[in-house]
């Protein structure tokens, strides 16, 4: 296909996420950031990890998300005397037809909000990010495939670390993005108190359905990405698991344990190409790939002991990789 007719084709499906933006900012206010990561998330069929203090509208965001794409939500609170059943659904008996019937749990919808996930055991996390990636659950016998699209928002609050479980690496590596998000500026926070202390109730129109969104993910996958920009994310996930192959990045050795999984090369292609669709562009650019690096990247790197110590997070590392790696 020429890029003259996918460009066509991303100009005329994108359009629509305008409107979504639009009906967003009706009731979310300073978080366009955070919104822009959950509509490639969305667009590239990956999930996302949130992390940031209490109030600052995670669960309004997703809330408001899915009003906007006419799709089915749920929020899950995370407490330590949950069990996998009360999120996946257990088997139920009919005293009438002395049987067991499948009851589904609240997974079944196209958006989940799991509220403060690492206050759950490791169980419960378990059963959510198999559902995740296997995207299905079995009740008994019976396998239930899970609702296309299907998203999911973890959330966790860096602040209180007693009475938690902390994620797994190779849990929290299933999460395509991991978004840190901020307190609003202090005039948007002045937007926010008028709109939430104003009475009147805020209306958000449906404006995209489950069916055109599979639509926009053929258009997304058709965006055309250049060889080098291929070879430009291995050696940006290669910098991480060896950087010392690369000049000027050999002093970070000693503060990595681990480097990115495969994942990070597959999902920072896919959300490359879903941030050009969402700029309106039918093919890739080194900028896209920059500008969700750290959002793919900062969950997948296993800090040392030696980094701990100097006080080093995953975010400088990451930064100063995509400050040093060659840019094709």
């Amino acid at each position: 296909m020429l890029i003259e007719e996918i460009q066509a084709q991303v100009t005329e499906s994108s359009t629509a996420l305008r409107d979504v933006r639009h009906e967003l900012g009706k009731a979310v206010i300073g978080q366009d950031a955070i919104i822009s990561r959950l509509l490639i998330a969305i667009l590239a069929d990956g999930h996302v990890l949130i992390e940031g203090v209490p109030g600052l509208a995670k669960t309004l965001i997703v809330s408001s998300l899915a009003a906007c794409l006419k799709a089915s939500f749920t929020r899950i609170q995370f407490t330590p005397d949950l069990l996998p059943a009360d999120i996946t659904g257990t088997l139920i008996f009919n005293q009438k037809t002395a049987e067991f019937y499948p009851k589904k749990g609240p997974i079944f919808a196209n958006f989940i909000l799991a509220d403060e996930i690492n206050r759950a055991p490791s169980k419960v996390q378990s059963a959510l990010l198999e559902a995740m990636q296997e995207r299905q659950v079995t009740i008994g016998e019976t396998s239930e495939p899970l609702p296309d699209p299907f998203f999911v928002m973890a959330t966790q609050n860096p602040i209180e670390q007693e009475g938690t479980y902390p994620l797994p690496e190779a849990q929290i590596d299933r999460f395509m993005m991991k978004l840190l998000i901020r307190y609003p500026q202090m005039q948007e926070e002045r937007k926010i108190m008028a709109l939430m202390v104003d009475p009147k109730p805020i209306q958000i129109l449906p404006v995209l359905t489950p069916e055109k969104i599979k639509l926009m993910r053929q258009v997304m996958h058709s965006v055309y990405m250049e060889e080098k920009l291929w070879d430009y994310i291995l050696n940006l996930v290669w910098a991480t698991r060896h950087p010392e192959r690369y000049p000027r990045l050999g002093t970070l050795a000693p503060l990595i344990n681990y480097g990115a999984s495969p994942r990070a090369s597959i999902y920072l292609a896919k959300a490359a190409k879903a941030h050009a669709y969402l700029e309106g562009r039918a093919y890739v650019v080194p900028d896209d790939i920059k500008a969700i690096g750290k959002d793919v990247l900062r969950h997948r790197i296993v800090l040392s002991y030696e980094a701990e110590a100097e006080e080093i997070q995953s975010e400088e590392i990451v930064g100063r990789i995509l400050d040093e790696i060659e840019v094709p």
